[in-house]
């Protein structure tokens, strides 16, 4: 196993910092994947570039976290790398889990490890809310209870079927990626593994997340997997069970 990490960021200069000092220690190669940010994140990320050995994809216009992602995820692959692991970048992910999700890839290096978040009271109870609505939606959509949370960035990916995936069947851009990946990953027989993970919310941090475009985006993207999840029907029934 080969693996790397990608961080997507958009105008979050200051905690991306942090992040990387906080990966520092795994020797890990890191992909940086700039979204269109704003000047301040730029020179952030040109100052972590000096001290550390980091690779910059740059986006010339903000696509959104999924188009980033993906930028990050072909760019692992075309590098060589057999596995990414996601780490956004506004600090909400415990980054002392990244070898829990490298010894969970290498355990079952076919699987997409799935970050499940054990929030603490910084958490918006809208977003916990939320979290378990899309967890009740994806349920149904894959005929499977294997992906308790599918809207945590924390994750380790199988930059194989991945990309397989990818050239196949556009994916959304933004904040339905998360999801949608999962979920078509999950149609095609591969393997979801959880691992529980602590996820926090920064006091004074932002969030890239727009409560009523992203809110939209993932409705539409649930009725359109819903719709997918009855044409493979017969499928998803007959396969084993996980």
């Amino acid at each position: 196993m080969k693996p790397c990490v990608v961080v997507p960021v958009y105008n979050h200069g200051t905690p991306l910092q942090a992040t990387i000092e906080r990966l520092a220690p795994f020797a890990l190669p890191v992909i940086v994947v700039d979204d269109g940010s704003d000047e301040a994140t730029k020179r952030a990320i040109e100052a972590i570039a000096r001290r550390r050995a980091i690779t910059v994809v740059t986006l010339a216009r903000n696509g959104g976290k999924g188009a980033a992602v993906m930028a990050g995820l072909r760019a692992a692959a075309a590098a060589g790398y057999t596995h990414a692991v996601q780490v956004d970048a506004d600090g909400q992910h415990d980054i002392d889990d990244v070898p829990k999700l490298l010894a969970a890839a290498r355990a079952e290096p076919d699987a997409l490890i799935c970050g499940t978040p054990l929030f603490d009271e910084s958490a918006p109870r809208s977003r916990v809310f939320g979290r378990r609505l899309t967890s009740f939606w994806v349920a149904i959509e894959t005929l499977s209870l294997s992906m308790p949370d599918t809207m945590c960035g924390f994750r380790a990916y199988p930059l194989a079927s991945v990309c397989a995936l990818l050239d196949s069947v556009s994916l959304g851009k933004r904040m339905d990626f998360d999801i949608e990946i999962a979920v078509r990953l999950r149609w095609r027989n591969v393997p979801i593994v959880p691992m529980p993970t602590r996820v926090i919310y920064p006091e004074g941090g932002t969030s890239n997340f727009r409560l009523v475009r992203d809110n939209g985006l993932i409705s539409k993207l649930h009725f359109k997997l819903v719709c997918g999840m009855l044409i493979r029907l017969p499928f998803l029934i007959g396969r084993s069970p996980a």
